[in-house]
């Protein structure tokens, strides 16, 4: 297996974070203005909490959510299915080389969230946690 940076524990570069967060910054304005002409996506409130770059910056890889969740994976299908407009409008308010190839995944950050307050409610952790 060929090694790379990321394979050796080392994170993403300072330009991969500034690129991701430029995309995040104009994919979440382009799905607020209802840009994509998609009627079915344009009534969806959907929360773009991160956007990872690869490093060539050839692909960025979105973590989306629908506002309170619900409806999760008919809001991926019609991100997916727009995937080429929502490309074309995020490239036009950035000043990238390339418009990188846009990857939607749901964002699971509030799921681990609420799974690690749980645990931290526990009485057992918190037995344990008073000890210290």
């Amino acid at each position: 297996m060929a090694k790379n940076r990321f394979s050796e524990g080392s994170g993403p570069s300072q330009r991969q974070l500034r690129v991701g967060e430029l995309i995040r910054r104009r994919l979440s304005e382009v799905l607020t203005r209802g840009d994509v002409h998609d009627p079915e996506l344009n009534t969806i409130s959907i929360t773009v909490g991160e956007v990872r770059a690869s490093p060539d910056l050839k692909v960025a890889t979105a973590f989306v959510l629908p506002l309170g969740g619900k409806g999760s994976e008919e809001a991926l299908a019609a991100l997916r299915r727009n995937r080429v407009e929502i490309r074309r409008q995020v490239a036009k308010g950035l000043d990238l080389k390339f418009a990188p190839e846009l990857r939607f995944k749901l964002d699971e950050t509030f799921d681990r969230m609420d799974d690690t307050r749980r645990l931290f409610s526990d009485e057992t952790v918190q037995r344990d946690l008073d000890r210290d």
